[in-house]
């Protein structure tokens, strides 16, 4: 008694051993794909530590501009405020400047005035004193004409004649 089991062994069927090339053709297919596949993925992982890498370094970058900008601004606000205060006071300084000017201004003109009101005090003073010496000289010279007429020259001069001899034994 055979047993049928033991003529229908595997390796006597002819799709045994194409089933046993498939797996080979895949083992060796298989390594090689497996390898293509492998190579292409490290060199995408490479893309992407490289594209990693140089965001990162972008980022170092940017981040270093960032403080420089914010030290820049600083900077600037620290100058604008040097310039603000320096403005103020010049501005202050102006101010009291033109305040003196101004004030010796005043003093200037309020000395021209005096100066004009003393030189019209003057010419007035002059004024009224020449009108004073006109009225007297001419008060003087109607209190002659009306006081001593010809007979009282006249009588003057005799008497300053006969005064003479005797102011000159006084004199000697």
């Amino acid at each position: 008694m055979e047993y049928q089991a033991l003529h229908n062994t595997p390796w006597m069927h002819g799709s045994f051993w194409v089933f046993v090339a498939v797996v080979i053709f895949a083992i060796l297919a298989g390594r090689r794909i497996v390898g293509v596949l492998t190579s292409m993925l490290d060199a995408r992982t490479q893309q992407v530590r490289d594209a990693l890498d140089e965001a990162a370094n972008l980022k170092a970058e940017a981040e270093a501009m960032l403080l420089e900008a914010q030290a820049a601004q600083a900077q600037a606000i620290k100058d604008a405020e040097q310039i603000l205060a320096s403005a103020q006071a010049e501005a202050a300084r102006m101010a009291a400047a033109l305040a003196a000017e101004a004030q010796a201004t005043a003093k200037r003109r309020e000395r021209m005035a005096m100066e004009r009101i003393a030189a019209a005090e003057a010419s007035a003073v002059n004024e009224v004193r020449a009108a004073a010496i006109d009225i007297a000289t001419a008060a003087s010279a109607q209190l002659l004409r009306d006081t001593f007429g010809a007979a009282a020259d006249a009588a003057m001069i005799d008497q300053s004649i006969t005064g003479v001899p005797a102011a000159l034994r006084q004199a000697i």
